[in-house]
This record gives C-alpha cells, sequence and structure tokens, in this order.
C-alpha cells in the first residue's frame, strides 16, 4: 500500500492557517454559553480552577496529537494512528471502530455550536431563544446556517485556508472584545470571592462539581487536534502540525482564563448563573446595547467559523477509511473539482443538523464520552505501542518528558469519562457494541480478520513517508 497521502488531497495549509484552524474550531460559542454551567457546577469563583485543569488535560493530550500526527500525518487523524498502532493485532477493527464513532462525535460537537449560536441570536431576534433554550423559529434557523456552512465548505483547501484565517481573526477579536469590556468594571473581591470551604476535601463544593465541570471545559478546548485530521493537507507536517496544537492550546488556555476571570470580575454570581448569553451581558454593561448589539454579531460569526472549521476536518476521516475500504466506498470519492469528500462533508452537516435540535447539556455529555473511549483513550494506548513495537519510524516531534504527559492524559480521561451521566456512558457504550457488530458483519462480508488475514496497513516507515514529503 502507498504511503498516506494518496493522490487527490492537496498540502496546501501552511502554520498559520493551521493554528488558525485549531483555535478557530476551539473557540467557536463554547466558552460563551458554558461560562454560567462552569461556575454553576464548581459552585462560584473557583470554577477558573476548573479551567486550568482542563488546560492541562488538553496540554498533555495535545503532546499525544503532536508526537502522532508529525510521524503519521495522513488525512484522518486518528484514523491513522489507529490503524498503524493496532493492525497487527486486530487488523482493521480498531480504525473502523474510530470512522465509525467519528461520524457521530465530531457533527455532535458542532451542533453544539449552533445551538450556542442561537441563543445569542437571541440577544439579537426576539423569539429566537427563552430560558428555556432554543425556540421552534431557533431551531429553524440553526438548520439553515448548518446549510449554509456546508455549501461554504464546497471549495478548494486553499480557499478554505484563507477563508479560516479571517474566521480566526473575527474569533479573536471577539473574545478580546469581551475581555477589554469585562475588565472596564472588574471587581477583583468579587471574581475571587470563593465560596467558604468550597476547596474541602470534605463535601467541597469545587470538588463535588470538578468532574462535571472537568466535562464542560474538556469540551471548551477541543479542536486543538483540527489540523490532524487535515494531516495529508498540511505543508511540512513534522513541523506543522506539532507546533499547530501546542500553541493552539496555549493560546486559547491564556484567552479562556483571562475572559472567565473578566465575567466572574464584572457580573454578580447569582445572575451569571442563569446568564443565557453572559458576554452580550458584559459588553452592554461596558459599552452599551448597540455596541453590544454589534459585537455580539461578531460571537455569532465566530461560532460559524468554529462548526466550519470542525466540519472541515472531521470530514476527513471518513475519507481515509473508505479509501483503506474499511467504510463505505462513496466516503472516499473526491469532489471531481475542488478535490473535497462530498459525502463526508454532506454526512456530517446532516447529523450535525439533527444534533442541533437537542439540549447543549445532552449533546456535550453524549459527544464527548463517545470520544473518550475511541479517540483519546485508544491514542494513549497507541503512542506506547508505537514507541515500543515501532522504534524506527521517523518522529520529526518527541513527546516531552515521555511517558509523563501520556499518563497525565490517561488519568484525566478516565476521570471525565466516569464523570459523564450514567445515561451518556450507557449510550456510548452501546454505540460502540453497535459498531463491533457491524465490523463482525463486514469483516465476515470481505473475509478479513476476524475471519480471514489481518490485513496489516502500516504505511509509514521512512523518514520520507513520515514527514509527508
Amino acid at each position: 500500500m502507498s504511503s498516506s497521502p494518496r493522490p487527490g488531497l492537496e498540502r496546501k495549509i501552511g502554520p498559520l492557517q493551521a493554528t488558525a484552524i485549531n483555535m478557530t474550531q476551539m473557540c467557536g460559542i463554547g466558552p460563551f454559553v458554558t461560562i454560567p454551567a462552569m461556575v454553576a457546577t464548581l459552585g462560584g469563583p473557583q470554577a477558573m480552577f476548573g479551567w486550568l485543569i482542563g488546560a492541562l488535560i488538553a496540554l498533555a493530550d495535545g503532546l499525544i496529537w503532536a508526537e502522532l500526527g508529525a510521524a503519521l500525518p495522513g488525512a484522518g487523524g486518528t484514523y491513522v494512528y489507529l490503524r498503524e498502532a493496532f493492525g497487527f493485532r486486530t487488523g482493521r477493527l480498531m480504525p473502523f471502530l474510530f470512522a465509525w464513532s467519528a461520524v457521530l462525535f465530531i457533527p455532535l460537537i458542532m451542533s453544539t455550536g449552533i445551538i450556542g449560536l442561537v441563543q445569542y441570536l437571541g440577544y439579537l431576534i426576539p423569539g429566537v431563544a427563552d430560558d428555556g433554550g432554543t425556540t421552534g423559529l431557533g431551531k429553524v434557523i440553526g438548520l439553515g446556517v448548518i446549510a449554509l456552512i456546508v455549501l461554504a465548505l464546497f471549495r478548494k483547501i486553499g480557499e478554505i485556508g484563507k477563508l479560516t484565517t479571517v474566521l480566526f481573526a473575527i474569533m479573536l477579536f471577539a473574545v478580546l472584545s469581551v475581555i477589554v469590556a469585562a475588565f472596564t468594571h472588574f471587581d477583583g473581591a468579587q471574581a475571587f470571592a470563593f465560596t467558604p470551604g468550597a476547596f474541602s476535601f470534605d463535601g467541597g463544593a469545587f470538588w463535588a462539581g470538578l468532574g462535571a465541570g472537568l466535562i464542560i471545559a474538556i469540551y471548551d478546548y477541543l479542536g486543538y487536534n483540527t489540523s490532524a485530521y487535515l494531516g495529508g493537507e498540511v505543508r511540512d507536517p513534522g513541523r506543522t502540525l506539532p507546533r499547530s496544537i501546542i500553541l493552539s492550546i496555549l493560546g486559547i488556555m491564556s484567552l479562556y482564563f483571562l475572559l472567565q476571570l473578566g465575567v466572574l470580575g464584572s457580573i454578580p454570581l447569582e445572575e451569571l448563573k442563569t446568564a443565557t448569553s453572559v458576554a452580550s451581558t458584559v459588553l452592554e454593561q461596558a459599552w452599551g446595547t448597540g455596541t453590544a448589539k454589534v459585537i455580539t454579531v461578531f460571537i455569532v460569526i465566530a461560532a460559524i467559523g468554529s462548526v466550519f472549521a470542525g466540519l472541515l476536518g472531521g470530514s476527513r476521516v471518513p475519507f481515509e477509511a473508505a479509501r483503506d475500504k474499511v467504510f463505505l466506498p462513496v466516503f472516499a470519492k473526491l469532489h471531481p473539482k475542488l478535490n473535497l469528500p462530498t459525502a463526508g462533508v454532506l454526512t456530517m452537516g446532516l447529523i450535525a443538523a439533527i444534533g442541533s435540535l437537542f439540549t447543549l447539556t445532552a449533546v456535550i455529555n453524549a459527544a464527548v464520552t463517545v470520544l473518550v473511549l475511541v479517540q483519546s483513550l485508544a491514542q494513549v494506548a497507541a503512542i506506547v505501542v508505537l514507541r515500543r513495537r515501532r522504534p524506527e519510524l521517523d518522529r520529526p516531534y518527541r513527546q516531552w518528558l515521555y511517558p509523563i504527559p501520556t499518563i497525565i492524559a490517561l488519568l484525566g480521561w478516565v476521570y471525565i469519562y466516569f464523570s459523564a451521566t450514567w445515561l451518556s456512558i450507557g449510550l456510548s457504550v452501546g454505540w460502540i457494541a453497535i459498531g463491533v457488530a457491524a465490523f463482525l458483519a463486514y469483516a465476515k462480508t470481505e473475509r478479513v480478520w476476524p475471519f480471514g488475514p489481518k490485513g496489516i496497513q502500516e504505511s509509514f516507515a521512512g523518514a520520507e513517508e513520515g514527514n509527508g514529503k
């Protein structure tokens, strides 16, 4: 089998664009809609430490992505890593399960951006959202936005890279505007008025809510891996991917902390816990309704950019799987003129549309639990397996202080998984079980492991292949 990437995808994404894609996907509407939930879950201003712990887990996990992405820079990210790490033992099972699950959890995460986007539209357009969530009109508008995003994805990757850079600038302007507005009437005593006994190990509010809070925090950090999904379209991936991943996590961590701190010091705690458009409230207090509405428009555009970047990267997962004949053949077809995976874009857009009809909390829990099982924990195992089994693999970047970040990521992901609702955990296990059954049916038809040869595919061997040049 030839090395990934195969003819079709074009390496047009440079370091700036890769970092912009990650940060745009990470910071869409997430922090603007989850800050109130984070404060309520952790019981007060101590929520700021929840963001920092979440950032530590994200950074540890990001260092896993950095090593794997630099060594195995193919379209689909995790799909390639699991194929290369586990094919010699379980054939196509692990990459199949990832593709099977990614088609669900990636667009579900993107649908949360639409849900939050509609909440902020409620500040601009009466009747779109209320205290109970998105109204019928809001849901219709959300579906229309997804349709426009899917249409916008039908263009060449070079054009998409430039568009994403513009969306990144808009996102940065929106976030910095809210931060500046918050600090114009900042009350330090209010921001650091930690709840008495919050950090007590004997029933303290912080520790009692930390698990649920970390689900929110890690949801807001997700997206630092988007450039790795586009590994087959990144220039000099051995350098570009690690830098884009690490810089995006550090950059977003700084923005989130300042945003959280500013909001805590500018809105009374009880009002903050129930706010539906907290950024707009901060802006209105600082600069008046007119300016707040203008910048809220930029927040909505930033949310659109996040969904755009997420569907862009996610659509490459089933594409790579289908080229390996591990997924439905239709997903392997590229658009004849635009060189993009048409079926992947359309399918993920459809699932994102369906997810946008549910509540924000339900979708976050469902998406994160599935992601932890088939991506996060699987990659922890993959980096260990590849280090031991394939020491000759060219690694332009090697994880700093290995294996400490890998252990931190493992502990963090296990804690987050078992902090989710039991319904979400049950649904994630059920989805994987259905996936195993689907794989067995496929394997029997194709006569591959466990009903035939494993069909081992180790496409990345030498330095030239490892760097994707």
